[in-house]
């Protein structure tokens, strides 16, 4: 795919399928973002595919204009995809791939019952977002960020023994709320500070399970109670949607740090500005936010907390590899063929 230019913003690429030295056109296809090049090049071999030219989230109005007729849709998270955007996508549409390993933005459901297959890119960024839910836990317990702002701003004078002292992390508890993927990852990687883990998920592992990976299980209020840090990994679903309120911000230590690289609206962020603020934990990192883009503005003034705009898989060869697979699930539904991470394998029948 070397040699290939990136398409402008809104550009229209045709896709051919050759036959015998005939170029026919095969699949239209909407992104509704740009993606890393590899991935729109790879659907443009086989599509004519238009990429949304807004920078940000595209208006719902844009979104329901821009899906008429096509084939096949590629999303983020940010967009919903309702009965009212397959609908005004029309009967021709196929296939709706995901560009995220959470598919909450999708009426999976309504696509099912429309016979339209429904794809995500799970596994691909397990190890980037472990990777960014310790540099939280580090930023905020070593109170990196207050420092950074400290030095900028010129007020640093020189070294001082009660100057931002923070929270150790090597032999302290770490608590994983939801041990999947990216759970065990996180918890792979606390063997370096040498740290009891424990977790909590609807599905007890085996005992074999977690002995090899080193962890302990307990009740989520057990967990609450006794972590020095307690980290999100768990989808949005109805039953995880403010899994972290008042009540269990209280069960927590006044000296834990709650930090979240799963869904925003798993934690209440009311609650939790309340509990940062009266002390009731000592602090947060947040990688996503309950109402994203929008954040709880009083979460943005106080210093205990650190908040990062949504970059959990945001590295550069993690995002490529997500395109590639994204474009691939697009492609091989569109052409009959059962895509490699397929959310509703109910839709084939049989």
């Amino acid at each position: 795919m070397k040699g290939v230019d990136t398409p402008f913003l809104g550009e229209k690429r045709t896709g051919r399928k050759r036959n015998g030295g005939n170029a026919v056109e095969k699949y239209s296809v909407f992104v509704t973002r740009k993606i890393p090049q590899e991935g729109l090049e790879l659907i443009g071999e086989y599509c004519s595919v238009e990429v949304s030219d807004f920078q940000g989230m595209i208006p719902r109005e844009v979104l329901l204009e821009k899906v008429q007729g096509k084939h096949g849709i590629l999303t983020l998270l940010t967009d919903t995809i309702d009965r009212e955007v397959m609908e005004a996508a029309g009967k021709t549409l196929r296939v709706i791939s995901n560009y995220a390993a959470g598919f909450n933005n999708i009426d999976v459901a309504e696509a099912t019952r429309r016979g339209i297959m429904v794809t995500n890119t799970p596994g691909v960024l397990t190890e980037t977002t472990a990777d960014l839910t310790w540099a939280l836990l580090l930023s905020v317990a070593r109170r990196i960020v207050e420092g950074d702002h400290l030095v900028r701003s010129g007020q640093f004078t020189g070294w001082d023994p009660l100057l931002l002292l923070g929270e150790d992390i090597y032999r302290k508890v770490l608590g994983i709320v939801g041990l999947g993927r990216i759970g065990k990852a996180v918890a792979r990687r606390a063997r370096g500070f040498d740290m009891e883990v424990w977790y909590w998920k609807q599905t007890r592992m085996t005992e074999a399970e977690e002995e090899a990976l080193g962890v302990r299980y307990a009740p989520l209020p057990e967990l609450l109670q006794h972590a020095d840090f307690v980290t999100l990994h768990v989808p949005l679903t109805p039953f995880t949607h403010h899994l972290i309120g008042e009540q269990e911000l209280r069960m927590m230590k006044r000296n834990a740090y709650l930090i979240n690289t799963s869904r925003g609206p798993v934690v209440d962020e009311k609650a939790l500005v309340w509990a940062l603020r009266e002390g009731v934990i000592r602090g947060a990192a947040l990688d996503v936010f309950e109402r994203e883009p929008e954040v709880e503005q009083e979460l943005l003034t106080l210093p205990n907390v650190v908040l990062t705009p949504h970059i959990g898989s945001a590295s550069l060869a993690t995002r490529t590899r997500m395109a590639v697979m994204a474009a691939r699930n697009l492609i091989r539904g569109l052409r009959g063929e059962i895509p490699e991470h397929l959310v509703n394998p109910e839709v084939l029948g049989g």
